[in-house]
């Protein structure tokens, strides 16, 4: 699955995409927020979209998905 979203980067809008390298690198859903200046609300809905258009359910997998695109 991972495979075919590395295709079609444009799946991610950036700011999922910023969200996602966040997580990457460690950072919790209130570190990220506070980060970007954001809700953490905000950023778990932003997890969720990118879970549901990628069809990734763990946060590993997320991660995984982060380090293949080079966020």
């Amino acid at each position: 699955m991972i495979d075919a979203l590395i295709a079609d980067r444009s799946f991610l809008s950036t700011r999922e995409a910023q969200v996602l390298g966040h997580l990457a690198r460690g950072l919790t859903c209130q570190q990220t927020a506070n980060r970007m200046g954001l809700a953490v609300h905000t950023v778990d809905t932003y997890l969720r979209r990118i879970k549901s258009k990628s069809g990734i359910n763990t946060k590993a997998e997320l991660t995984r998905l982060a380090v293949t695109l080079s966020l």
